[in-house]
């Protein structure tokens, strides 16, 4: 977890250091899950966003950190529940980052409201959520180092055959292991996300920010 704190907020020469340290688009869930027939079946939308665009910062760790708004559909009639998992296929480690996880959604065309998964004012979310990569239980908005580059942020709904008794707050390992033995289909759409070099947060005033040390100090 301490790990993943410092990856965040590393300055940007190491960002630069590290640009081809990614964990990859082929270790996402959805190019995991197995699939052969159904992959790519379920259509993922976001009013906020389109595919392969760029994150606003209102959902990000620059702005209020907000989660985005969701739309899907296509999911098959024999479909008993859904799952929704969201990873950072660039996060300078050796498995995805993951952002966000909804289990026991209801199978057919589904939604969620932005904030949907946000644990605001100390309430829960509003959807059932695992644990995300620091080991809450709800989203985690985009904070990549600065100078790393472009970072592919992937919104992957699954269809599964069963409804899962799952535990409390499943993790990644546990929905992976449920998505390769009962998914039915899947889709993906993926928002994007950049720090430029030096980048400093949204809102953050001059006073917050520590003075240069003086010439000769």
């Amino acid at each position: 977890m301490e790990i993943i704190h410092m990856l965040e907020k590393l300055p940007d020469v190491i960002g630069h250091a590290l640009h081809d340290q990614r964990a990859g688009l082929d270790k996402l869930a959805f190019h995991k899950a197995g699939l052969r027939s159904g992959m790519a079946a379920i259509t993922v939308s976001s009013l906020a966003f389109q595919d392969h665009a760029p994150l606003p910062v209102l959902y990000t760790a620059d702005g209020p950190g907000h989660s985005p708004s969701l739309q899907w559909t296509g999911l098959p009639e024999q479909a008993q529940s859904a799952v929704l998992i969201v990873e950072d296929a660039d996060a300078p480690t050796p498995q995805p980052l993951v952002h966000a996880i909804v289990v026991a959604l209801p199978p057919g065309d589904g939604a969620l409201r932005e904030g949907a998964m946000n644990a605001l004012e100390g309430h829960e979310p509003e959807v059932s959520c695992g644990l995300n990569s620091l080991l809450q239980a709800h989203w985690l908005p985009p904070d990549p180092p600065p100078g790393h580059g472009v970072h592919r942020y992937a919104f992957q709904v699954f269809a599964l055959a069963t409804a899962p008794e799952w535990s409390a707050k499943p993790g990644r390992d546990e929905v992976l292991k449920a998505v390769q033995a009962h998914a039915l289909a899947s889709g993906c759409l993926i928002g994007i996300y950049e720090r430029p070099d030096g980048s400093q947060k949204i809102g953050q005033t001059e006073a917050q920010v520590a003075p240069a040390t003086p010439v000769g100090a």
